[in-house]
């Protein structure tokens, strides 16, 4: 995938621009602690001493009024009132994080929450999955991706995590240069989606890839990206991984025709090169049938007949309207012509009679390459309208040098109802 391309599928995914939701906004979060009375009233609570309640009470109205850094110096005052109780110190530090988050003191939240950690009174619930992703997100926000990650792990460490938690622990990692640890955390999360017969979400998936794209991981930069034909698939993406695929060392050469076939059939063929080269291959295995069709489907899109290269297309146009491909392999003896005279007789509209006569070649024996043939028969089924049929078919075609991988794509864009 093109450098400008993983950048798109990056930003999509949240790791760049706008990649913090506003729900993780500390300066909301302060706010939503006192809205939503999760800092009840101070004069409310017992055995609070005038000298720490009168404090706190001006500070819970300044964070209400988003004064943080006044807020912030009531809570010292307060905190400077000589020896305090337990709870007593429980509000002092749970009002110095509302006062913080809002005046983006990340740090002094930070220690806030470790001292309730530490004697015990630390924040439970949605308080505690609010406190720690504002605070992570504080980190991140700053730029102190490590730290965030930490603040996010934490969440689910306490039994607080979230989905929005859980997000940008994965971002975190990701832009702290962790890029292995956030794709393992990632992928884990996707798998669990699927197991699960959810749908991962599609910037989801394109993180997967974009990470995938950073570590120089082939594989796993296949892998995600079948996984976005699986479940949001575009034409770019299908040209992505069957250009990948052509491009992989092993894939046989015979085996272009089939790969454009299918770059057709996901809405990819748009490129007037793509368009001729398939005619062209299709004339050289004398499917004249399917040659015509390519070229009249690229001159009704206006793929074909435009631009410098127009008489080209017309002189190519003429070539296939003379083809007799389909005559030609007709006449042919060999199980292997006959498979390929029934292909082109499907993509000629006789695609239930192509099935047949190929199911028969297929049972007859003495065919080079069967799996080649069990490709062509289940496009065949397919072109019928058999998409049952055709997805168990291409389901047992077998083959290291490209059949395989082929049908298996075949069958993610069937099995999306295509």
């Amino acid at each position: 995938m093109a450098a400008a391309s993983v950048r798109r599928a990056a930003r999509r995914g949240g790791i760049e621009g706008r990649s913090i939701r506003l729900a993780w906004c500390p300066l909301l979060v302060a706010a939503t602690f006192v809205a939503s009375g999760v800092l009840a009233p101070v004069a409310a609570q017992e055995a609070v001493r005038p000298e720490i309640g009168r404090p706190l009470q001006a500070a819970q109205q300044l964070v209400g009024a988003r004064r943080f850094g006044a807020a912030l110096a009531k809570v010292r005052e307060a905190d400077a009132a000589g020896p305090r109780t337990p709870n007593e110190r429980a509000l002092i530090e749970r009002m110095r994080i509302a006062a913080a988050l809002g005046a983006g003191e990340i740090d002094v939240a930070a220690r806030a929450y470790d001292a309730l950690a530490a004697d015990g009174t630390r924040p439970g619930g949605a308080e505690a999955a609010r406190t720690l992703e504002a605070i992570a997100a504080g980190y991140y926000r700053a730029g102190q991706y490590a730290r965030a990650a930490q603040w996010a792990e934490r969440g689910a460490r306490e039994g607080a995590a979230s989905p929005a938690l859980r997000a940008l622990q994965i971002r975190s990692l990701f832009q702290a240069g962790d890029v292995a640890a956030a794709q393992r955390e990632l992928t884990r999360d996707v798998t669990a989606v699927e197991r699960s017969g959810g749908t991962p979400a599609d910037d989801t998936l394109r993180l997967l890839l974009a990470m995938a794209q950073k570590q120089g991981d082939a594989a796993a930069f296949d892998a995600a990206l079948e996984k976005i034909l699986a479940h949001h698939p575009t034409p770019a993406d299908w040209a992505t991984r069957l250009d990948r695929l052509q491009r992989r060392p092993g894939f046989a050469g015979r085996l272009t025709l089939d790969r454009l076939r299918l770059l057709q059939a996901t809405g990819g063929l748009k490129r007037a090169d793509d368009v001729v080269e398939m005619a062209q291959l299709a004339l050289q295995a004398d499917a004249g049938a399917e040659a015509r069709r390519v070229v009249e489907q690229g001159y009704a899109t206006g793929v074909l007949g435009n631009g410098p290269d127009a008489a080209r297309h017309e002189r190519l146009r003429a070539l296939v309207a003379r083809a007799s491909g389909d005559a030609a392999r007709t006449r042919a003896a060999d199980a292997d012509s006959r498979v390929a005279a029934a292909l082109d007789r499907a993509y000629a509209g006789d695609a239930k009679a192509a099935a047949v006569a190929i199911r028969d070649a297929l049972a007859g024996g003495g065919l080079k390459r069967p799996d080649d043939a069990r490709l062509h028969l289940a496009i065949a089924q397919w072109l019928a309208g058999d998409r049952a049929g055709a997805i168990a078919t291409f389901r047992a075609v077998g083959g290291s040098d490209g059949t395989a991988d082929l049908a298996r794509l075949w069958t993610l864009h069937l099995r999306r109802g295509s």
